[in-house]
């Protein structure tokens, strides 16, 4: 199996009818390659293995915007065996900080002027943050705590790009306008 239209047929089949039997070909196929090359990048082999199942849930699950105009099967598989490799990088890498979580330390002495503002703002900026839709926190969450692009974004999150850009854009005005009502920035 290794013709470029027969493993687009695969990915379509699987795509249009959830074809079970074309998945397990494709994971036949792709599982022991996808971990070798995860591996080769420096994937420890339980990772590797993770990874590639993650890749393997996302063929499932998106093979319906694979393009056979614009890659091949090998390369869109690639391609998110990478992505996902760089995302539990990046996780490894930031701790995330939840910031409506109210066990968030300042790191200051709470004596001083300074970290009661800090405080204060930390709280106003929680309040603020806790006030935006769900659909616009995540989004922000992942621009900012995992330190996602905008791009990386709308594939994780299957969104069109422009759609991740407005509701980020909306989300920082919406802040904004909280903060500045709340006297935590001055009005630009």
């Amino acid at each position: 199996m290794t013709s470029h239209a027969e493993l687009a047929a695969l990915v379509a089949a699987v795509a249009q009818r959830r074809d079970r039997e074309a998945f397990v070909r494709l994971f036949d196929h792709f599982a022991p390659r996808l971990n070798s090359y995860l591996q080769r990048l420096g994937s420890q082999p339980t990772q590797a293995e993770e990874l590639t199942q993650e890749v393997m849930v996302t063929l499932w699950r998106k093979a319906d915007q694979f393009d056979p105009t614009r890659s091949s099967v090998p390369t869109w598989l690639y391609r998110i065996a990478r992505n996902r490799r760089i995302d539990s990088l990046r996780r490894a890498r930031i701790e995330f900080l939840d910031p409506l979580d109210e066990a968030m330390e300042i790191g200051e002495d709470p004596d001083t002027d300074g970290a009661l503002d800090a405080a204060r703002r930390e709280d106003r900026l929680r309040r603020a943050l806790g006030s935006l839709p769900a659909e616009q926190l995540e989004l922000v969450r992942l621009a900012f705590y995992s330190g996602l692009s905008h791009t990386e974004i709308a594939e994780r999150e299957n969104l069109p790009l422009g759609t991740v850009k407005s509701r980020i854009r909306l989300a920082f005005t919406r802040l904004r306008r909280l903060l500045e009502a709340d006297g935590v920035v001055e009005a630009g």
